[in-house]
């Protein structure tokens, strides 16, 4: 199983920018997928989730109206869209996938993608 983050980069603060993460080797309709993130320093936290049945999306305090997320279940990719960016946001950013079938079920990481916030 892999997932793989793509999109990271250095923005201006105001600016925009769009995470990807494509799943291979796992049934990715049985996965809840979410984004988290690490800045120096500090523990990791959950930014957005998208639910695997419902789709159903839920965001941290800190992102909500100015991140979304959305998954595409025929190409295996789930997406963050990040605007009004800060440099509270600069972290490095990891995709996760659950296995939503049973309590415990299966987790995956990505192995992350450096966000900078800064003029």
């Amino acid at each position: 199983v892999q997932l793989v983050e793509s999109g990271g980069g250095l923005v201006q603060p105001g600016g925009s920018l769009r995470l990807s993460c494509a799943a291979y080797g796992l049934t990715f309709t049985d996965y809840q997928l979410s984004w988290y993130r690490q800045a120096p320093g500090n523990e990791r936290e959950l930014v957005a989730t998208i639910d695997d049945f419902t789709h159903k999306q839920t965001y941290a305090d800190s992102v909500k109206g100015r991140f979304t997320i959305w998954r595409d279940d025929v190409e295996s990719t789930v997406t963050l869209r990040m605007s009004s960016l800060t440099p509270q946001d600069t972290a490095v950013y990891y995709c996760h996938a659950r296995d939503s079938r049973a309590i415990g079920g299966a987790v995956y990481w990505g192995q992350g993608t450096q966000v900078t916030v800064s003029p």
